[in-house]
């Protein structure tokens, strides 16, 4: 997970870009695990953890029972929370994470199922399914952040450079 979040903030330094997040189940880890990389000041902006759906409400500006009847966990969440770090932090990337670290099920969802939004203003704009990353709640929160950071470094590497366009 280091490995990874050492390369993202490599390449987003040396595209002069930042990020933030916007957590839910990984209630600030992504963005701890980035803060670890020696120079990401230089990229991260900073990071909601948005834990309870009423405080996912207030930062997504959309009333309870709108995120309620999307899913809270769901892929239609994960992009408005990872529009939400944009918007707040006026970052150039922005990843939110949503999802069941269990042990009981959510919205009739198994543990381990994941929702990651990522959104780059005029770039990108989507979100994907992630299922069966573990069976511990840490296992599957640290799988999240994993599969975040590869997800976010090969969306990167695809889009050019804001400098670029």
């Amino acid at each position: 997970m280091s490995t990874m979040a050492t390369r993202l903030v490599s390449e987003l330094t040396e595209r002069g870009e930042t990020l933030s997040f916007c957590e839910s189940l990984t209630a600030g880890l992504a963005s701890a695990t980035v803060a670890s990389v020696p120079g990401a000041s230089a990229v991260l902006r900073g990071g909601l953890i948005t834990y309870a759906t009423e405080v996912k409400s207030h930062f997504l500006h959309q009333p309870v029972a709108d995120i309620e009847a999307a899913g809270v966990v769901s892929g239609e969440t994960a992009l408005a929370m990872a529009r939400a770090a944009v918007a707040e932090t006026a970052a150039d990337w922005g990843i939110g994470l949503t999802g069941v670290a269990g042990p009981d099920l959510q919205e009739g969802k198994p543990a381990g199922t994941v929702y990651i939004g990522i959104y780059s203003p005029a770039r990108v704009a989507f979100s994907q399914l992630l299922s069966g990353l573990g069976k511990e709640r840490n296992e599957i929160r640290e799988a999240t952040v994993a599969a975040a950071f590869r997800l976010l470094c090969a969306t990167v590497e695809e889009n050019p450079a804001l400098r670029e366009q």
